[in-house]
């Protein structure tokens, strides 16, 4: 499932922060490493140095790897999104990580919101997006995976690969699902929120817990402990209360869910636990045939 890893570098000790989640994640399945960079057009004058540059970084990592894990490098040149965007497709990519700030840190490359963001929107594979820290991790050991669920067949479209991750590097799934304590209704003065009575809000709880404690007992035939966990209120702030108690690595978690326009789209939970959230997140990107086609 991971059998390819991109990490996208820029030179950065911010961007180099993702090197050591590749280094987890191809120990654990034997994956081949590409390491990845792009000079703009106008940098074109820098591809020797790039070149240079991914050569150290590569020695640096072969201590680091078992198994004789490949590594590849390759410098590009262009726009990073679509150049990074269309390695991956030509080479059978199965996951690219990357941090979500890079040279400055502060402006522009691989800022999420500007290059990072153009880059989740123009991939079309996994994606392992870290928070750049002023702490960097030297060594990365994941332990626990969150997996936010909406209920739909599209938010479930992660679960294979956090089955995956959990059989691999032997990590605790918990499940969540979060549901809201109420709904907006068209009244006479406009929009408004009206809160489910307590009966409602307990059959719905219930529901919930039900959902994910049949999905739990599908998991636990590969993996270890799976946590099931019901919650009412904003997703995206449930979400990192939840990864905070349970001290999660990673959240996974599918681009689309739900309507696969409105709730779990990159403008809504998934783009406010991108931007708000200080944990990894791994992103399923899906598109609207997806579902049929895995």
């Amino acid at each position: 499932m991971f059998g390819k890893l991109l990490v996208a570098l820029d030179g950065s000790q911010l961007a180099e922060q993702a090197l050591p989640y590749a280094v987890e994640i191809a120990n654990a399945f034997a994956s081949e490493i590409f390491l990845v960079t792009v000079c703009q057009s106008h940098e074109a004058d820098f591809t020797p140095a790039s070149e240079a540059y991914l050569d150290r970084r590569a020695e640096q990592l072969k201590s680091k790897l078992t198994g004789g894990t490949k590594i590849k490098k390759a410098v590009l040149v262009g726009r990073p999104a679509q150049e990074i965007a269309m390695y991956t497709l030509k080479n059978n990519v199965d996951l690219v990580i990357m941090t979500s700030q890079g040279r400055s840190g502060t402006t522009l490359s691989w800022l999420l919101g500007s290059t990072a963001n153009e880059i989740i929107h123009s991939v079309k594979v996994p994606l392992l997006v870290i928070k750049a820290s002023a702490s960097p991790l030297v060594t990365v050991k994941l332990k626990r995976l969150l997996v936010p669920l909406d209920g739909s067949e599209r938010g479930e479209a992660i679960l294979p690969y956090a089955e995956e991750l959990g059989e691999k590097l032997f990590l605790e799934i918990v499940l969540l699902r979060v549901v809201a304590s109420g709904m907006h209704v068209h009244t006479v003065g406009g929009l408004d929120f009206v809160y489910f009575k307590d009966r409602d809000m307990e059959t719905i709880k219930a529901n919930a817990q039900e959902y994910l404690n049949k999905l739990s007992v599908k998991l636990r035939q590969k993996t270890q402990i799976v946590s099931p966990e019901v919650r009412v209120g904003e997703p995206h702030l449930e979400i990192m209360k939840c990864a905070e108690k349970h001290d999660c690595d990673l959240i996974a978690m599918s681009s689309h869910g739900h309507s696969g326009v409105e709730r779990w789209t990159y403008g809504s939970v998934t783009y406010k636990i991108m931007h708000q959230s200080t944990r990894p997140v791994l992103l399923l990107p899906l598109t609207a045939d997806s579902i049929e086609t895995r």
